[in-house]
């Protein structure tokens, strides 16, 4: 398995990942394909970066981080998702630490990460505490009632710790 910057021909098989992922509502769906064209589209833009991790051709998932305006060096991780036939298999952890990689590279030193209280996202939450992600932050029934924002966040190079 390789992990490579996100191609155009990538596309259709980042859409079905995406779509076939049972958690993510019809919105999210459609917000994770919007981010993915629009980096696609415009590869001038600086908001989006994507990588891809493939094998035999095949994508089997993907992340996108973006610099968080008006910060000295803190990323938000806006999507990281594997393909449901392929997880349990290491992927979504290389992913990660690709991304942490990135960050470094970039002379980040905060990672954050948003996701929901609903039981169908707590294996993302466990996810992120595997990665030794923190949570700092839990907005209440941010997305609605009985749907809380839960934030999780990661210093590198051991900053901020």
């Amino acid at each position: 398995m390789i992990i490579r910057e996100m191609k155009k021909e990538d596309r259709e098989q980042l859409k079905e990942i995406l779509f076939n992922t049972q958690n993510f509502s019809i919105e999210e769906k459609e917000v994770g394909l919007e981010l993915i064209d629009i980096a696609l589209n415009n590869p001038n833009q600086k908001d989006y970066y994507f990588k891809v991790a493939e094998e035999n051709e095949r994508v089997l998932g993907y992340y996108c981080i973006g610099h968080r305006a008006l910060t000295d060096g803190v990323f938000d991780l806006y999507w990281i998702v594997v393909s449901p036939d392929a997880r349990g298999l290491g992927i979504g952890t290389k992913l990660i630490e690709d991304a942490e990689e990135f960050v470094k590279s970039k002379n980040g030193r905060l990672i954050l990460a948003e996701t929901s209280s609903r039981d169908d996202y707590a294996s993302t939450r466990e996810f992120y505490k595997k990665n030794n992600y923190k949570e700092v932050a839990i907005i209440k029934d941010f997305y609605r009632v009985g749907d809380s924002l839960i934030i999780f966040g990661k210093y590198i190079n051991n900053q901020g710790e």
